[in-house]
């Protein structure tokens, strides 16, 4: 693939599409992608030496591999997996203690609508699986049976359980947290402009010599279509919508969002897109929102200052933040 014109690079799960910039013919440039984390991870960096660029992205996938296997839920060796096995819990790492700081924050923020601890749920319908299922209500109460904010309790790396068969799920978070790691590296190696997309969690380092990123956000019901285009520079961009995985059966369609109150797929939302100091924060920021619809979702924002939202209700309408319209690249 060329690196010497403008080209559109073709993103994952809600961010449509990132336009790369026109790199001077002395400067280096390098777009690589890697399966991680469950999904295609893609880092393009330019402006530095090709050698210096292809260092810095080594070690920007290599990052990110080692956080996977912290945090995979899927992997019975990882810490995650370890404190699902625990009764108790016990001592994590810094990197498995930050994001669950994180995490155990919003969920206290948004009342329980972001949750860390719904590991069995998620088994119960298998949305990821080949063979997704919806789940009887006695198997998805059992499953729910003391869950939420107040389950976790982290007192700097000590992780204390109140329930012994809580299934900890960190996949609404530590992908957002990887990729905030991964542009750390990079940083770290002296790039300063860059942009890393794990399957639809992004983060625009810096910006293009002509102009801040342009990201196109996908239209929850028109795969071929852009609801909006926002242009950033130095800022996180997270989408979450229905259409990512979902399965459908008796003309209805299960996603993968859980509402933590009822043990179902949220239905007051299409999407939602969030722009955020970091990927962690719009991840987490993004699933809360979708729980708790527009009205509340946006509550919950105002908790968040220099975070903004574009909301997609269930029924098709829009409903942005106040701060939403300074990214907005109008037609």
């Amino acid at each position: 693939m060329p690196w010497n014109r403008p080209l559109m690079i073709v993103l994952l799960a809600g961010l449509v599409a990132v336009t790369w910039w026109r790199l001077q013919p002395a400067d280096g440039q390098i777009h690589r992608s890697q399966l991680l984390m469950g999904t295609v991870v893609e880092i393009m960096a330019g402006g530095r030496p090709t050698g210096q660029l292809e260092d810095a992205v080594d070690a920007a996938f290599a990052e990110m591999t080692r956080l996977d296997l912290l945090f995979s839920s899927y992997r019975p060796d990882s810490e995650v997996s370890r404190l699902s096995q625990s009764t108790r819990g016990g001592e994590v790492s810094a990197e498995t203690a930050a994001v669950l700081a994180l995490g155990l924050e919003v969920a206290q923020r948004s009342g329980g609508a972001f949750d860390l601890t719904l590991g069995r749920l998620k088994s119960l319908w298998g949305i990821d699986g080949d063979n997704p299922v919806v789940p009887d209500r006695q198997a998805i109460a059992a499953a729910l049976a003391g869950i939420g904010p107040k389950a976790l309790t982290l007192d700097g790396r000590q992780l204390s359980k109140q329930s012994g068969p809580l299934q900890i799920d960190l996949g609404g978070i530590a992908k957002g947290y990887a990729v905030d790691r991964a542009v750390a590296v990079l940083k770290e190696h002296g790039i300063a402009s860059a942009a890393v997309n794990a399957g639809g969690d992004m983060y625009l380092l810096g910006q293009r010599p002509e102009r801040p990123w342009r990201v196109g956000i996908q239209h929850p019901r028109n795969k071929d279509a852009v609801l909006e285009t926002v242009q950033v520079d130095d800022r996180a961009v997270v989408t979450s919508g229905d259409y990512e995985r979902f399965f459908e059966q008796d003309g209805q369609r299960y996603h993968h969002i859980f509402d933590p109150q009822s043990g179902f797929p949220a239905r007051g939302c299409q999407s939602v897109t969030v722009i955020a100091d970091s990927v962690a924060l719009g991840d987490a920021l993004a699933t809360a929102l979708f729980v708790l619809g527009p009205q509340a979702g946006l509550r919950l924002l105002d908790q968040y200052p220099g975070a903004e939202a574009l909301i997609v209700a269930a029924d098709g309408s829009l409903h942005a933040s106040e701060g939403w319209t300074k990214y907005q690249v109008t037609p």
